[in-house]
């Protein structure tokens, strides 16, 4: 089909699809677990890295089920369509003209549109449908408003993170209390936002000039359209990628010479709560698997190979947190892990630790336009009314800086990037890797069986199958709201 075609793009290879997932979920989270792991503990950070990579597994497999559902009822709802064109024709005139034209149309049709009864076909992915488009076919107008506030306020976190986590990073490298600028961040000092950075500057107010700075740069993009970045992202991934296995070898280079610093504890509850918000943000996939999984070529094996990535991300984050953690202190260890490594008793190559130092710097800066466009777009679908249109103002110059200005004001008011994360992964991040995806197999599972009968099997259905696990799924979901709002609750109560 021509038009599916266009929609879903260039295909390649589902082993292509498979490191295309695995550097989507391998992000700015890694970055931040280092150090979430060595205040709760290796072996309840273990455990919940585990549990919570399961979690996201299993709500994984509920999007693409949902996904082939809604390709279904396209399908479907196109072969309704050709069905009563052919009908419409057929009463209309007998002259070899129309004949002629309706023969045409019958050799351009797909053949599965003649199969009627035959449901072998009709789940096949081909169409790409985001998770807004399937949050309309499914969900009723209160759940729709519901998902695209919940998507906002995931994309705010995400740019709040990125708006800080730039000027913190270059404060780091850049500034420095005692005059050793050289080697970059020190090994035992712990720096207050008030100590000194050049002369008469404190380090917030570096912190809030480079802020600006990344304003003035970045922000003019919202305003517009970020298209063609598919040679900067393979840039960014290729960096990524050197850095995260820089810091891997160094760390164990440093254990093996016996320069082992960290020891930590097993468990330390009052932790867990920034851990699992880093975690489950360290697994956000699902609002992008319709992008990154329709263009596969071949889906037969789609669910093992997802299985397989995960297994791959949970062996790399563990070898990531568990060099890092017995590497480092707990107390030394920087909210940005690459930090860490912007050190002149850690690296003694100067190139070396400038590179991992600003590596966020550079990657973050390429995903910070996409990521405001995208926010930005979902403000215009959610207020979006069925043939109307916005003024220019409103366009043009409101929907971005209500874009904008939010995040920007939160990166002024803190840098603490490990309480960003783990709060944006903890409430926004929960709803949308657990409850919407849990609400959408449900509802897709219901609709399916009203539209094509009880008998139609889902070929790309879940393995978890049973409603059971719809239900476990938002069973945990809710306990986490609970459980991490009491935690703050406490916290801020004891202090």
């Amino acid at each position: 089909m021509a038009g599916e075609i266009t929609e879903t793009g260039e295909l390649y290879s589902p082993y292509v699809g498979l490191v295309y997932m695995f550097n989507l979920i391998v992000g700015t989270g890694a970055l931040t677990m280092p150090k979430a792991f060595a205040t709760a503990g290796w072996l309840v950070s273990l455990v919940l890295l585990v549990f919570l990579g399961f979690m996201s597994f299993v709500t994984t497999t509920f999007v693409v089920e949902a996904m082939a559902a809604a390709n279904a009822q396209l399908r479907w709802k196109r072969m309704e369509n050709h069905q009563e064109e052919d009908d419409d024709s057929s009463t209309a005139s007998d002259s070899d003209v129309l004949v002629q034209d309706n023969y045409e149309r019958a050799e351009k049709r797909p053949i599965l549109s003649v199969q009627r009864r035959g449901s072998l076909n009709l789940f096949e992915i081909t169409d790409r449908v985001e998770m807004g488009q399937m949050a309309c076919m499914f969900f009723n107008k209160v759940g729709v408003n519901l998902f695209y506030f919940c998507i906002i306020i995931y994309l705010y976190g995400d740019l709040a993170i990125y708006a800080a986590a730039v000027p913190f990073s270059l404060m780091q490298v850049t500034c420095s209390a005692t005059g050793n600028e050289s080697c970059g961040v020190e090994a035992d000092t712990k720096h207050n936002d008030t100590d000194p950075c050049w002369g008469p500057l404190r380090r917030v107010d570096a912190y809030r000039i480079y802020l600006a700075v990344f304003t003035l740069l970045l922000g003019p993009f919202t305003f517009f359209d970020v298209q063609k970045t598919k040679y900067l992202q393979i840039l960014t991934s290729l960096m990524r990628w050197v850095a995260f296995a820089i810091m891997i070898v160094l760390a164990l280079v440093r254990i093996g010479h016996g320069h082992r610093e960290g020891h930590p504890p097993l468990a330390d509850l009052s932790g867990v709560r920034n851990l699992f918000g880093v975690c489950v943000y360290s697994f956000m996939c699902q609002h992008s698997l319709p992008s990154l999984i329709t263009p596969v070529s071949s889906k037969r094996h789609l669910t093992r190979l997802v299985f397989l990535d995960y297994v791959l991300i949970l062996s790399f984050y563990g070898l990531l947190c568990f060099t890092a953690i017995f590497c480092f202190r707990g107390d030394s260890l920087m909210d940005m892990y690459t930090l860490n490594f912007a050190r002149c008793d850690v690296v003694s190559v100067a190139a070396v630790r400038f590179f991992l130092g600003l590596f966020p710097v550079f990657t973050i800066s390429t995903n910070f336009p996409i990521i405001a466009v995208t926010l930005r777009n979902n403000w215009k679908t959610l207020f979006h009314r069925e043939g109307g249109t916005y003024p220019w103002v409103v366009d043009r110059v409101v929907f971005p800086t209500i874009t904008l200005l939010p995040p920007v004001l939160v990166a002024f008011c803190t840098h603490d990037l490990e309480s960003l994360v783990g709060i944006t992964g903890a409430y926004a991040g929960t709803g949308i890797q657990y409850v919407i995806p849990a609400f959408l197999v449900y509802h897709c599972r219901k609709d399916t069986q009203l539209t094509l009968g009880y008998g139609t099997v889902n070929k790309h259905r879940s393995p978890f199958r049973h409603t059971f696990w719809v239900g476990f799924v938002l069973l945990w979901a809710f306990s986490c709201f609970f459980f991490v709002t009491a935690n703050i609750v406490l916290s801020e109560t004891k202090v």
